[in-house]
């Protein structure tokens, strides 16, 4: 960790708040980052885009902000139990990483229904794959099946003391379906199963609606000037 060396780049729109700049403090690209180091990382707030290690560094903002659920005591909500029952009878299936054409039209179709307005909507191949499928840490790729049909895929990092969900997109046509949430809980239980303390779900944005989400899974952690913090305590004074 202390070998190091991080840069901060130059102000760019933020692609959460509309009417923000963004600055990120990133890995200096001569270091390959492999997965112990890179757990120390997140666990001081940094995440990753393919081989691109970084965390926020805005001059007047602090609204992402890292959280993480606490697995061994998360009591899911009677919404989230409904959940539960009506997807599991999906099939999943763990990979490697590896590029596939029908995962790669699903996400076009989901980026172009469900975040027709963000940057990666026009994403092509080459964008796709250094975005998900290139990574130099333990990461898994886990398709979701129902029958002979793909309805998600879902891209995780395995960590010493937890998972780091790092992106998930499904199919956005099936009507009542609650896929997201489905997949969160899921990767709940492979922690559990896998004796693991925590997941990690990025960063949140309080003001962002298409976050709101992530608040529903307690309890739950949120990094605070460097200390991780009980979700209701942290919250407090936001």
């Amino acid at each position: 960790m202390r070998t190091l060396k991080y840069h901060t780049t130059h102000p760019y729109p933020c692609g959460y708040l509309s009417d923000r700049m963004a600055r990120s403090e990133v890995v200096a690209s001569e270091h390959v980052i492999d997965t112990q180091t890179y757990a120390e990382l997140m666990h001081q707030g940094y995440r990753r885009s393919g081989r691109f290690v970084y965390r926020p560094q805005c001059e007047q903002c602090r609204a992402c902000l890292s959280v993480r659920i606490k697995v061994d005591t998360f009591d899911p909500n009677r919404t989230q139990r409904r959940c539960w029952e009506k997807h599991r009878h999906l099939t999943a299936r763990q990979n490697r990483l590896y590029f596939d054409w029908k995962h790669f039209e699903l996400y076009q179709r989901y980026q172009t229904k469900r975040h027709a307005d963000g940057v990666m909507a026009q994403d092509n191949r080459e964008q796709y794959q250094n975005f998900l499928l290139q990574s130099h840490i333990d990461t898994g790729l886990i398709t979701f099946h129902e029958s002979k049909d793909l309805r998600m895929v879902s891209i995780i990092d395995l960590l010493p003391e937890g998972i780091s969900s790092v992106y998930t997109f499904y199919d956005p046509d099936i009507g009542q379906a609650s896929f997201g949430t489905y997949n969160i809980l899921w990767q709940i239980q492979l922690c559990r199963a896998l004796k693991l303390k925590y997941l990690y779900l990025g960063y949140w944005i309080k003001e962002h609606h298409k976050m709101h989400y992530k608040a529903n899974f307690q309890p739950q952690e949120i990094l605070i000037n460097g200390q991780w913090l009980p979700f209701e305590q942290a919250t407090a004074s936001l």
